[in-house]
């Protein structure tokens, strides 16, 4: 198993053992060995929402009055609850709630392809290929988010890291699934706990967490003791052993079970997220947080429907399509997370692969990674504020530009996890773990 950091000192490894007898020896020394730079961290979970397909900043976040039609489009901003902050009129609930969330409107890349900008927000890194929709996930990637989470922190009944309802992919890429959504080269072993479907559905349920009827749970127990003592005579490696004891795990845990059933949420609290798949992700994110995962990735559903890539029909999209269900599913997050005293201590990210050209063409905006929006919430970030800006007709940044690398160190600085730490990567090379620096300014 790779390193993930360099490690402590021979004499931090003897201090361990001397510490092993209080249950405090080398899992706790490794999951620790951040740098001293790092501030104490605030956040004890995180939530990002995927907006897969690239949202129209202008449209949303950053809109531009004053610009001339063929770039401000249809829409037209309204004041939120912070004075001097405007944003797109379909997002009204969003508006009344600007106090929580700061608005990034600098976000800038160079990358106009859909999957490679996906393994640089994910992982903190340029892809292999870049500006390319050509290569799917390998594990020669760099790790991504998730995947460092589950090795930091010490492994509980439940997945340090899931992502819902599924690993974002292309089909007019040739790559197909965007990479950067897995271990990659720090082994399937910390791979994030992936959730297939529609947790909107009636008959939602996570595959492999429902036992079959008639195995009671000593005979699973004994299935479990089985499985080890032919894994300690030579049976599959050992990474397989690992992932079968995990699946053993979750299944016998009556936590793990409680925490993915939607069903035990009232009708009111599922009709506030709205009944539309990405809804009822927002609020599955809510449970497991809640219940111990670190890190939830709620990537934007498969509605068939080409994502926020609005290539063509923009408006009509945003309006009655995508921006509704995003602005009633983050403002419920929003409230419930501030209601059980979770929003002091989850981040949660809003943000796409890039945003959209300002000049409209044939009904729709372009790809667009030059100057694009995300929005922060929670874990001490300093809500009702705007960082960074955009010129006057949201193409460029003209001040703070934050590239998708340093949102990721910023996650990762929220959690206490050093983004600048060295790792070692599949080739023995040591490596930073993100190429960004964390945005410390959005923290109050």
């Amino acid at each position: 198993m790779h390193s993930l950091c360099r490690g402590p000192s021979r004499r931090e490894i003897l201090r361990a053992g001397s510490l092993a007898p209080l249950g405090l020896g080398l899992t706790s020394l490794f999951a620790s060995a951040v740098s001293p730079s790092v501030k104490v961290a605030k956040a004890k979970s995180v939530i990002l929402l995927y907006m897969w397909g690239g949202p129209s900043h202008i449209d949303t976040w950053d809109p531009k009055p004053n610009a001339p039609e063929e770039v401000r489009g249809s829409f037209r901003p309204i004041a939120t609850t912070v004075p001097g902050l405007q944003i797109g009129e379909h997002f009204p609930e969003l508006a009344k709630r600007a106090k929580h969330y700061a608005v990034v409107r600098s976000m800038t890349h160079t990358d106009p392809a859909h999957l490679s900008p996906t393994h640089h927000l994910m992982t903190g890194r340029k892809a292999a290929k870049v500006n390319s929709d050509d290569d799917g996930p390998s594990r020669s990637d760099a790790p991504c988010l998730g995947a460092v989470v589950q090795k930091h922190f010490p492994p509980g009944a439940l997945p340090n890291a899931v992502t819902l309802p599924w690993a974002v992919s292309h089909p007019g890429a040739p790559g197909g699934q965007a990479p950067g959504q897995n271990a990659g080269w720090l082994s399937a072993g910390y791979d994030p706990f992936l959730i297939s479907g529609n947790p909107n559905s009636p008959d939602f349920a996570v595959s492999g967490l429902t036992r079959v009827a008639d195995l009671p749970t000593e005979r699973l127990q004994s299935r479990a003791q089985l499985c080890r003592m032919l894994d300690r005579s030579g049976g599959p490696s050992d990474l397989n052993s690992s992932l079968r004891q995990k699946a053993f795990d979750l299944l016998m845990a009556p936590t793990v079970a409680k925490a993915f059933d939607l069903n035990a949420e009232t009708p009111k609290t599922r009709d506030t997220y709205g009944r539309h798949p990405h809804g009822q992700s927002g609020l599955l994110a809510r449970r497991l947080i809640e219940a111990g995962t670190k890190f939830v990735t709620v990537n934007w559903p498969d509605d068939g429907q080409a994502f926020w890539d609005t290539h063509g029909n923009n408006f009509p999209a945003l309006k009655d399509r995508l921006m509704p269900p995003a602005d009633r599913a983050f403002s419920a997050l929003l409230d419930d997370l501030a209601t059980r005293g979770l929003l002091s201590e989850t981040l949660v990210v809003w943000v796409g692969e890039f945003g959209r050209t300002p000049r409209i063409g044939n009904g729709g905006r372009q790809h667009w990674p030059k100057c694009y929006s995300a929005v922060l919430a929670g874990a001490g970030i300093r809500g009702g504020s705007i960082y960074g800006a955009s010129d006057k007709i949201a193409s460029e940044p003209t001040e703070n530009p934050v590239s998708p690398a340093d949102l990721t160190a910023t996650m990762y600085h929220a959690l206490g996890i050093d983004p600048q730490q060295l790792v070692t990567d599949r080739l023995g090379r040591e490596i930073a773990l993100t190429e960004g620096t964390p945005v410390r300014a959005l923290f109050g």
